[in-house]
């Protein structure tokens, strides 16, 4: 383990804080990893990874040890009173990805794979230790830690990130609120099922008893089962199997056996969310920012997308390569997505229940619609995988986009992700050349056409920015070791780079932050100059001023 001093703690070794300890870890920043708990969860609680999460994965570098444990999932089929009135096919046509799927895969061998990818770059969690008090100021955190032989640490650190969940001590110590409701409580139980359901698809239910659900575990006959109409548990497990039976059998008109379940639990759907998620030197990410319903398996992803998004910005600012100012993007990026999830997650958790007394008389026949009709068909299903996958995000609104007339092309605008690839295109080289590229950590500036156009200010760039800035020409022929190779000019062409030095400016997490010509070296300054929160100044020139720790 390193000496060095740690830079940051993160408290809550779960997805989000595993993930954040991971990407800062992989910048060089030196992590403490924290959590209250004598050790790992052994059940599962979330179970769905969407496609923009394996994106993620795969720009980490763990989605090859993460793939091979899941299930993928690319249907949604929905059964009423023994029927079966629709099976959805998953539709990501309008949405570009490597990965147009649902993985399903048990949080708890996710959390293992995450560890052991922590525990490579040199971390291991410490457990059963919990965070007793906190105080902050412009400086940093002092936190006391407590251990349960009794012991108690004080410490201090330049920063430190909440990643403990939706009864988070970080956020309350903070005095974080959060606002929202309450609502309903589903029963949620893991158990193997005897039955011929396609275990390639969600199932949604409907009885008189109300509405259920049935998602795949990556388990051969294992499933994860949602009851939204009683919520009834005294601890009787077995109780709670036959109770599933009956109502799954009645769901699909055919006999289904469950066992007895190997997990319970009573959950109270909360929608609730921080304003912000930053306090001076203390951040949060994940559910310690934002609970919601489990309806749309959207929780664990977006607190992921929270630390990945993060990482970046906090390593830039703990290595000195940005003022404190870059973390505000944070909360403005981040905030904005939390509050369009409570809203989805809401309007899913109402669809599942649905339970207005006609719904029984309506489905049928509105689902008899949407299946006769494809391109409506194709419509729901899209509108689904929009809401479902984050795929369609965008930054567009951040202060680290800048807006401007597009090279040419159809390139992505600033805001958008660059990870728009499909399966057929890594077959290109320049494309696959592109994905090799994501998975690296700083920022890229793309310049199409070889380095000529833009030789006198590439000079300045490498000169003034080249430990955080990686300049990358797209080229045919290949130029050298910091070329992406194009002979097909078919990567120029998806980037908009349609003439020689017309550039992309892209993002830590390969989100687009600006684009333009080769003449519009103002904009690339401006970009720059955000991109390290004002840090840098006149980044194009060799005498503009740098106030950055070496």
């Amino acid at each position: 383990m390193s000496t060095e001093p740690v830079h940051v703690m993160v408290v809550g070794a779960g997805p989000s804080g595993l993930t954040l300890t991971h990407e800062l870890l992989r910048r060089g920043v030196p992590v403490r990893l924290v959590d209250a708990a004598a050790g790992p969860a052994p059940t599962s609680r979330a179970l769905a990874t969407h496609a923009r999460t394996l994106e993620i994965y795969d720009q980490m570098g763990i989605l090859p040890d993460l793939m091979p444990k899941g299930r993928k999932v690319q249907k949604f089929t929905l059964h009423q009173n023994g029927r079966k009135l629709a099976a959805l096919d998953a539709d990501y046509s309008e949405l570009t990805t490597r990965y147009p799927m649902t993985v399903m895969v048990d949080q708890a061998i996710t959390e293992r794979v995450l560890r052991d990818a922590v525990s490579r770059l040199g971390v291991e969690v410490e457990w059963g230790t919990r965070l007793e008090s906190l105080e902050h100021d412009a400086d940093g955190a002092t936190a006391v830690l407590g251990r349960a032989d009794g012991t108690r640490e004080t410490v201090r650190v330049p920063w430190l990130v909440g990643c403990d969940g939706g009864h988070s001590t970080v956020r309350k110590l903070l005095g974080l609120t959060l606002v929202g409701d309450s609502s309903e409580t589903w029963l949620i139980a893991d158990a193997v099922l005897d039955t011929d359901l396609d275990d390639r698809s969600i199932h949604w239910l409907r009885t008189r008893y109300g509405s259920l659900m049935a998602v795949p575990f990556p388990e051969q006959g294992k499933w994860r089962l949602l009851d939204t109409a009683d919520a009834s548990y005294d601890g009787d497990a077995d109780a709670v199997g036959e109770r599933f039976a009956e109502r799954l059998s009645l769901g699909v008109g055919r006999p289904v056996r469950v066992e007895r379940p190997t997990w319970v639990s009573v959950f109270t759907i909360q929608q609730r969310m921080i304003r912000s998620m930053r306090s001076g030197r203390c951040l949060v990410a994940g559910d310690a920012a934002h609970v919601h319903s489990p309806a749309s398996g959207q929780g664990m992803n977006t607190g992921l997308q929270d630390a990945y998004n993060l990482a970046w910005k906090l390593a830039a600012v703990a290595r000195g390569e940005a003022a404190e100012a870059l973390l505000d993007t944070y909360s403005q990026e981040r905030v904005p997505v939390g509050a369009a999830l409570l809203g989805s997650t809401n309007r899913a958790t109402q669809l599942i229940q649905l339970k207005h007394p006609v719904a029984a008389f309506v489905l049928p026949v509105m689902f008899k619609v949407v299946t006769t009709f494809s391109a409506l068909r194709s419509k729901v299903s899209r509108k689904i995988m929009r809401a479902m996958s984050a795929l369609d995000l965008s930054y567009a609104d951040s202060a680290l986009s800048h807006p401007a007339t597009a090279p040419g092309g159809d390139g992505p605008a600033p805001g958008r992700r660059l990870s728009e690839l499909t399966e057929a295109d890594l077959a290109r080289p320049g494309f696959a050349a592109l994905a090799e590229d994501l998975r690296t950590v700083g920022w890229k500036l793309l310049v199409g056409g070889g380095r000529s156009a833009l030789d006198g200010t590439l000079a300045g760039l490498e000169k003034r920015l080249g430990d955080w800035l990686a300049v990358r020409t797209v080229d045919d022929p290949a130029a050298g070791p910091a070329a992406l190779p194009d002979p097909d000019g078919a990567l120029r062409r998806r980037l908009g780079l349609t003439t020689a030095g017309d550039w992309v400016l892209v993002r830590p997490d390969g989100y687009v932050s600006a684009r333009g010509r080769a003449g519009e070296t103002a904009l690339l300054a401006t970009a720059l100059t955000a991109a390290t929160a004002g840090l840098v100044t006149d980044p194009l020139s060799d005498t503009g001023a740098d106030t950055r720790a070496h």
